[in-house]
């Protein structure tokens, strides 16, 4: 699977963690734990990508790490 960027942060008034992938408009997902919330991140990525191929839309390339000289 292509990595593209999470970004997790903790949410007081939900009592989750909540990860949101930047790359992917409106792909998010939560956990009770950090764990628990990259697993769901990367699985709620799957399916942003196979519906997106199912409705014909492009999918974005992961931007990656900077590299610096």
């Amino acid at each position: 699977m292509n990595r593209y960027g999470i970004i997790i942060y903790w949410s007081e008034p939900d009592d989750r963690f909540i990860a949101e992938v930047p790359e992917l408009p409106g792909c998010m997902a939560d956990g009770t734990t950090y764990e628990d919330c990259v697993r769901n991140a990367e699985e709620v990525m799957r399916e942003w990508i196979t519906y997106a191929k199912e409705l014909g839309r492009p999918i974005p390339e992961p931007k990656g790490r900077l590299m610096y000289a």
